[in-house]
C-alpha cells in the first residue's frame, strides 16, 4: 500500500469541516471522526504489510539534484501512525465535549488546524529520508501555531511568539544545517538500516558537533534549554494541550531523535564514536529539572508540562545510550507517555469544565464529586511514573535495560530518582481528591456527581484503559519494534 494515502484524509476532511462550519456541528465533527477512522484503517492496513514484509513506499518528487521528498513504512514509523491516527479520534471525541461545554470560540479554525498537523505527522511518520522529514517537522509547527494562539488574548499571543520562535529558529539555525552536513558528508539523506554516515569518514568530534545540531535542532523534544515554549503553550485549550502532548508535536520531536539516530548515524557509529556522550548529562539534567520544576507549580497543567519535558528526554536518553534495548525502550515510551499523558490532560480539562478549577491546591475532595475522571487519573498517573499496572513500567525497564547494555549504570540512578520525583507530584493529586475533605460541601452534605460531558468521560475511559492494556498486552508492540533493521 501506498503510505501517501494516509495524508488524504485529514487533508480532505478539510473542506467538510469549512463547509458545516458553526451551523451544523453534528456534521462537522462526525465528518472528522469518519476521516480518523479511515486515517486508523489505512495505518493497520501498512501495520500487516510491514508485518508481512511487503514493502510499503511512495514515488519521489523530485527536489533539488538528487534530493526528493519520498515516504516508506518501516516499523518505527508504523508504531507512530497508528499511535497518532487513533488518539486523533480519541481526541475529536473529546473536544466535541470539551469545546462546547467549555464554549470556546473559533472551534472550526481548530478543527482545520488540528486536520492539517494530523497530515503533516503522517508526512513525518512515514518519511523516508531527512528532507521529507523536515518539511514535515516545519508544517507541524506552522499549522499548530493558530492552537497555540487560539485564545487570542495577550496570553496566547505571547506564548506563540515563543512557541514559533523556539521552534522556527532551532529548526533553521542547528536542524537544518546538521541535514546540509549530512549530506555533503555522506552523499544522500535517506533513512538507512545501520545509517549513512557509518562510512563517511567524519571524525568522532565532528560525529559528536553535528549529534547536538540534530538534538538541540529538534526543540519539539524539549531537551533544555530549548524547552520554554511548551509550559508557554499551555494557555492554549486542553484539547491543544492533549495534541501538543500526546499526539503530535512532542511526539513528532522525539520520534525524529531516535530515527535519526538509528538510520541516519547508525547505533553502532554512535556508541563506538562517543559522539552523544557529552550529550547524555543534558539530557540527565532535563530529566530531573523539569521534574523539579513540576513538584514546585500549582497549575494542573503547568505541572503537566513540565512533567512532558522530563518524559521526553526520556527517550532522548534512550535514543543517546545507542542501544539496542535502550532505542526500543524509546520506541515504546512514545506510545506508553502518549497515553498516560493524554489521559490526565483529559482529566485536566474535564475538572476546568465541570467544576471550573485548575490549581492542584483547590481540588481538595473533588474526587467524590468527579470519582471517574480521578480514578483515570490515578491510573494515567501509574503509567507516567511507571508503575504496574500500566503501560508505562515496560518502557521505564526497557529503557533502564538499555543502560545496563551500555554498560554506564549513572542512567539507571537518575531513572530512579525520576521516578521518585513523579510519585511526589503525580500522586497526591488523586490522593487529595478522594481523601481529604471537600471544603465547597457543609458539614455532613453529600456529594453529588459533577462529572464532565459524556464525550469527555468516554474518552477518558477509552485512554485510562488503554495504559492497562498496555501493561497487560504490550507484545504486539515489542514484536513490531522488533522487526526494526538495526543495522
Amino acid at each position: 500500500m501506498n503510505p501517501l494515502w494516509t495524508l488524504l484524509p485529514p487533508l480532505a476532511v478539510i473542506p467538510f469541516i469549512i463547509y458545516f462550519g458553526e451551523g451544523r456541528k453534528n456534521l462537522r465533527e462526525a465528518s472528522i471522526i469518519i476521516a480518523g477512522l479511515v486515517l486508523l484503517l489505512l495505518n493497520s492496513r501498512i501495520y500487516s504489510d510491514v508485518t508481512a514484509g511487503i514493502p510499503v513506499e511512495s514515488g519521489e518528487l523530485a527536489m533539488l539534484a538528487d534530493f526528493s521528498l519520498k515516504l516508506s513504512a518501516e516499523p518505527m514509523g508504523v508504531i507512530f501512525g497508528l499511535l497518532a491516527s487513533f488518539l486523533w479520534v480519541v481526541t475529536t471525541v473529546y473536544s466535541i465535549g470539551y469545546m462546547r461545554g467549555h464554549h470556546e470560540i473559533n472551534q472550526t479554525r481548530f478543527y482545520v488546524c488540528f486536520a492539517l498537523a494530523l497530515a503533516a505527522v503522517m508526512g513525518a511518520a512515514y518519511a523516508d529520508n531527512l528532507l521529507t522529514l523536515f518539511v514535515a517537522y516545519e508544517v507541524i509547527t506552522i499549522s499548530t501555531f493558530p492552537l497555540v494562539t487560539h485564545a487570542g488574548g495577550d496570553d496566547a499571543r505571547k506564548a506563540g511568539r515563543l512557541y514559533l520562535g523556539i521552534l522556527m529558529s532551532t529548526s533553521i539555525g542547528f536542524l537544518l544545517p546538521a541535514i546540509i552536513w549530512v549530506a555533503a558528508a555522506a552523499g544522500t539523506l535517506d533513512f538507512v538500516p545501520g545509517g549513512v554516515l557509518a562510512d563517511s569518514g567524519l571524525s568522532k568530534g565532528a560525529l559528536a558537533v553535528m549529534m547536538a545540531l540534530f538534538v538541540f535542532g529538534i526543540a519539539k523534544a524539549g531537551i533544555m534549554p530549548f524547552h520554554r515554549w511548551l509550559p508557554a503553550a499551555m494557555v492554549a485549550p486542553t484539547p491543544v494541550s492533549a495534541l501538543l502532548h500526546a499526539v503530535a508535536v512532542v511526539k513528532t520531536g522525539v520520534f525524529s531523535v531516535l530515527k535519526i539516530v538509528t538510520y541516519t548515524f547508525g547505533i553502532d557509529t554512535v556508541s563506538i564514536s562517543g559522539a552523544a556522550y557529552w550529550l547524555l548529562p543534558v539530557a540527565g539534567f532535563t530529566v530531573l529539572a523539569a521534574s523539579i520544576v513540576a513538584f514546585t507549580k500549582d497549575n494542573l497543567k503547568a505541572r503537566l508540562a513540565y512533567s512532558t519535558i522530563s518524559q521526553l528526554s526520556y527517550i532522548i536518553m534512550a535514543a543517546l545510550l545507542a542501544t539496542v534495548m535502550s532505542v526500543s525502550g524509546g520506541v515504546l515510551h512514545i506510545v506508553m507517555h502518549a497515553f498516560g499523558k493524554i489521559t490526565l490532560f483529559f482529566c485536566a480539562g474535564a475538572i476546568m469544565v465541570a467544576l471550573h478549577k485548575t490549581e492542584i491546591s483547590k481540588m481538595d475532595g473533588i474526587g467524590r464529586r468527579m470519582p471517574l475522571t480521578m480514578g483515570a487519573f490515578f491510573i494515567g498517573a501509574l503509567s507516567i511514573i511507571g508503575l504496574p499496572p500500566a503501560g508505562g513500567a515496560w518502557s521505564k525497564l526497557m529503557i533502564a535495560g538499555g543502560s545496563l547494555d551500555s554498560g554506564t549504570l549513572i542512567w539507571i540512578g537518575v531513572l530512579m530518582l525520576s521516578t521518585l520525583l513523579n510519585i511526589a507530584y503525580l500522586l497526591p493529586i488523586p490522593l487529595r481528591a478522594f481523601f481529604k475533605p471537600d471544603p465547597d460541601l457543609a458539614p455532613g452534605e453529600t456529594a453529588t456527581w459533577q462529572e464532565a460531558p459524556y464525550a469527555c468521560l468516554w474518552a477518558i475511559a477509552l485512554t485510562a484503559t488503554t495504559c492497562v492494556v498496555l501493561f497487560l498486552f504490550p507484545r504486539p508492540l515489542t514484536e513490531l519494534i522488533g522487526l526494526i533493521q538495526w543495522r
